[in-house]
Parts: structure tokens; sequence; C-alpha cells
């Protein structure tokens, strides 16, 4: 496929070659054309993985173990262990031995997981999107997972049951133990597997958490009898004192520390009060006064603005 070059009034994309059919003349290879390639395809040197600490992931499986033995847990994921027995659900060594699917699954209804496995059978459906042309057509919900020591025939007899998946117990894998990250998987063990946790996490296994606390009822624990005993006398609340006052404000505080100056302040004070007080008597004494010495002046002002009797009857010149 080329393109048709310029001067055809058609768009410069590769076209396909040849007559005689549809497909003669469309464009081909870019990503707006029809069967063409997509944009910026994904590359197959992507990373793809991300690398964690060994111990982090030591860690991660042991709190998977841990969370998977706590019925609240288990049921909070969606496991239906309501006819179990008990948690974690141990059978003994006869079940690796197992050699059928249909023996596999009276095992699984015997002990109590049935419903779970109906759960899980149940819900398989068509994927929703392009998941479907990808070798991933269907999705199901997992159901439970068989820990086992040695393969037997365990892993041909429970492979084909729909949710349920198999792991040995020295290759423990997270993806199964805490799917989609949330712990609580329902886990069978058989009774060598889980001995053998006891030489894979033992004195001179693998290294596990260990408990910050033993006790984790931290209310239970402040209130007994031992840190009670040991403890302080409840202090009260802290003293409140007054705020300081300002000299320069207040009297009572000048008065502290200059008498004088506080007596002077008073003083002033009573002086502004009294005048204060006779302010309107000397406001209308002043008023008096001021008419009073307003009416001689102006009689004063009338006085020397008169006509004199020199030019009274005009200018002679003799």
């Amino acid at each position: 496929a080329t393109s048709w070059g310029t001067g055809r009034a058609v768009a410069r994309i590769p076209r396909v070659g040849g007559s005689g059919t549809s497909r003669s003349g469309q464009g081909a290879f870019g990503n707006m054309c029809r069967g063409g390639r997509m944009f910026a395809p994904t590359k197959t040197w992507r990373k793809w993985h991300r690398k964690i600490n060994i111990t982090q992931k030591r860690y991660a499986v042991a709190s998977a173990l841990a969370a998977s033995a706590i019925p609240a847990l288990v049921m909070a994921r969606g496991h239906a262990i309501d006819e179990v027995p008990e948690i974690p659900l141990i059978l003994e060594n006869a079940i690796e031995s197992a050699q059928k699917t249909s023996q596999a699954k009276d095992i699984l209804i015997a002990c109590g997981a049935g419903p779970d496995l109906e759960r899980a059978a149940n819900s398989k459906q068509l994927r929703a999107g392009k998941g479907k042309m990808r070798n991933r057509r269907y999705t199901l919900r997992r159901g439970p997972l068989i820990i086992f020591s040695t393969n037997d025939g365990i892993e041909k007899a429970f492979r084909n049951l729909p949710g349920v998946e198999l792991c040995c117990v020295s290759r423990l894998n997270l993806l199964q133990l805490a799917p989609g990250g949330h712990m609580g998987r329902f886990c069978i063990w058989s009774q060598a597997a889980l001995e053998e946790l006891e030489v894979i996490y033992g004195d001179d296994g693998k290294r596990i958490p260990v408990a910050s606390m033993l006790n984790a009822d931290l209310a239970r624990i402040i209130n007994s009898d031992e840190v009670q005993s040991v403890l302080n006398v409840r202090k009260g609340p802290p003293k409140k004192y007054a705020p300081k006052r300002n000299p320069l404000k207040s009297v009572v505080a000048l008065e502290k520390l200059d008498p004088y100056a506080a007596e002077a302040r008073r003083s002033c004070v009573r002086r502004d009060e009294a005048a204060k007080a006779t302010k309107a008597v000397r406001e209308k004494q002043r008023r008096a006064n001021n008419q009073k010495y307003k009416k001689q002046g102006d009689d004063y002002y009338k006085e020397v603005s008169a006509q004199g009797t020199v030019c009274e009857n005009g200018f002679a010149i003799e």
C-alpha cells in the first residue's frame, strides 16, 4: 500500500493497490483507517513488573496466611463458609491422593465447602469489553484454595472444579492468598501442608512479622491494676493567671509601681471632671462677655466712622 501522492484531491494516506475489489483504493496502515494500526501501539518492552523487597513479600504472605484464619475476614471477602466446621479447614493427608474430580467434589461438599463451590460456579459469565477477544472470555469468582504438601494426584482431581485453585505449601502465592489485594481467602489445608509451615516459618526458617503487642486491647491494659498502681496522681487543670495590666492605661497597676504618679493621674482626672461639670457655666459667661464687648466695639466703630465737621460745607480755598 502506497500513497497516491498529491494532485488527486485525496488524502496522502497509503492506499491498497490493485483493482476489482472494494478494498482497492482504501486507506491502510494509519490509525484513522479501517483495518489500520492503533495510535502509539503498546510496546513489549514496557515495564511489566515492579521489584519488591523479598522481606516485604514474605511479610505479605505471612499476613495473608494469618488473615485466612479469621472467619470475619473470610466472610467479608464473600466466601460462603456458614457450613464449614472450622477456619482454617484442615483435612487428612488422604486428600492428596484423590484421583477423580467427582471424588474431589464429594470431599468439598462433605466438609461444608459446597455452598462456596456453587457460588463460584454460578458466577461464571462473559466478560464485558474486548477482553473476550484476548483469551480471557469469562469472569469467575474465586472459590476455595487447596493447599497441599505432596502431589499424589490432587492437582488433577481438583483442577477442573470452577473457582477452585491449588497451591503447594512450599510455593505459597500471594496472588492466590489475597486475590485483588483483599486478604481472607478460604483455604483448605492438608495435615502435612500445615505441619510443613512449622518448618518454613520455624526457628530456622523464614522470619515473620512479630506483633508489637501480645494483647491489643489497649483500654484493658491501661485500666489494669498493674498500670494504674504506678501512675502519677491525675493533675488538675492548669492555674489561670489574670492578664498583666498595663500601668500606662490602668491606675491600679500604676499605683503598685508608683503611688505618687497614680495620685497625680487621679488628680488630673478629678480636675478634668470638675472642668467638664462647669463647662456649661463658663461657656455661658464667655458668650455674655462676648456680647458685652461686641456692643462696645460696635459703638466705637460707629463713633469713629461718623462724618467730621471740617468738610461739612465742602472745601473752600481762600
